[in-house]
């Protein structure tokens, strides 16, 4: 529990040209707490589901109101987790159908709910269906029961077959699948056979990442003790090669360092974070970004709900970034993105462009060939790529 918690409203809030936005909504909770997982979420055993929906309804409320929230138009929402669909069906649709009547939407929103194998039925996804979501994110991780186990996922590689085959049955035509590579004991041939069943279902978006070992983690734990088999730096690299060519040869074209998308399929709210633009989240430890100012609510779902069904403020901290500052960063985040950053779009929001910011270190990066500028855009190289962070680190 939170209890030194000071309770501050938001604090004022600059205006800028930029009238869009995206909106999240974190609902921390899963059936059990993965091996691996770094993220804000909890056994949904240990917490009153029914309090904490009620705090972000509330929150939701609050919030729509806010001058500056009223005046943007929302392009997408995510509702994410943790597993949101945790939650029944009727519960979700509530709130989905909630948002997008507080909120001012475009008239065609991307509407994301992540959910789990093992969390959803047919009628569940009918009914997220007709309360407006279209497009679904499944926590596939791997169609292996042996690697499943070992990750502490509680679905089967059934279960993730089965989600699917219901997805399209209920309507869904925009569903990523997100998967991992570089798991403890997983070879090459295992790496193949989740991939290739993977784009054998034909979904429209995967999202594909290597395993991190993040600190406070179990595994972290495992690892510290050497009881951590991961597999070797040359196997990563040739699971990295696998994925190129599947992907490829199954028309997914890689838009993102992790994500790989068909035609017109690229996940909106995502590109959103990407070009480092506003967003409003909803929920414990969830981060909102209103033209600069960095908010973030308080961690504990507990103590958000009685908080926000008071109508006391959630938020933990804010930070005003410098224009500088928030220049770095759409730089960075930019270089996500294979498309990289528009120098123009950098001058415009900035007043600053990556060569007189970065000037010398920007060169040099270009004369190792790992940032190449071409026409407007500054991006990658092949040879940068699998080493974005090193780069981008040099660029912070």
């Amino acid at each position: 529990m939170i209890l030194n918690h000071s309770v501050q409203p938001l604090p004022p809030l600059p205006d800028c040209k930029d009238k869009t936005a995206s909106l999240y909504v974190h609902i921390p909770f899963c059936r059990t707490k993965c091996g691996y997982c770094s993220f804000v979420s909890f056994p949904a055993i240990d917490f009153n589901l029914t309090n904490y929906m009620e705090g972000l309804l509330k929150q939701a409320e609050t919030m729509s109101c806010h001058p500056w929230i009223r005046k943007r138009r929302f392009k997408s929402l995510f509702v994410g987790g943790g597993t949101p669909t945790i939650y029944d069906e009727k519960s979700l649709a509530r709130l989905i159908k909630n948002c997008l009547r507080l909120f001012k939407f475009e008239s065609e929103p991307e509407i994301t709910v992540e959910t789990n194998p093992n969390t959803v039925t047919l009628d569940k996804l009918i009914t997220l269906a007709a309360a407006g979501v279209n497009r679904l994110s499944i926590g596939i991780q791997s169609f292996s029961d042996r690697l499943l186990k070992l990750l502490g996922r509680s679905h089967s590689a059934a279960d993730g077959l089965n989600s699917v085959k219901s997805a399209r049955t209920a309507g869904f035509t925009n569903i990523n699948l997100d998967l991992m590579y570089g798991l403890p004991y997983q070879t090459i041939a295992d790496w193949e056979e989740t991939l290739g069943t993977a784009v054998t279902l034909s979904p429209e978006h995967l999202s594909i990442y290597e395993l991190t070992v993040e600190e406070g983690t179990r595994f972290a734990e495992r690892a510290d003790k050497g009881e951590l088999v991961l597999p070797h730096e040359d196997t990563v690299i040739e699971m990295e090669a696998v994925t190129r060519n599947i992907t490829q040869k199954a028309g997914y074209q890689r838009y993102e360092i992790s994500n790989f998308a068909k035609s017109d399929r690229k996940c909106a709210h995502n590109i959103n974070y990407w070009e480092n633009r506003n967003y409003v989240g909803l929920g414990a430890a969830a981060f909102s970004c209103f033209s600069g100012v960095r908010v973030q609510n308080i961690t504990d779902p507990a103590e958000f709900a009685r908080l926000t069904q008071k109508e006391m403020p959630p938020f933990l901290k804010a930070e005003s970034l410098s224009n500088e500052a928030r220049f770095r960063e759409t730089v960075i985040m930019g270089l996500r993105m294979l498309s990289g950053v528009s120098i123009t779009m950098a001058k415009q929001r900035f007043n600053l462009t990556p060569q007189t910011y970065y000037g010398e270190t920007l060169q040099k990066l270009i004369e190792n060939d790992l940032i190449q500028i071409s026409g407007d855009h500054m991006r990658l190289t092949e040879k940068g790529l699998p080493l974005a962070n090193q780069v981008m680190a040099q660029l912070v």
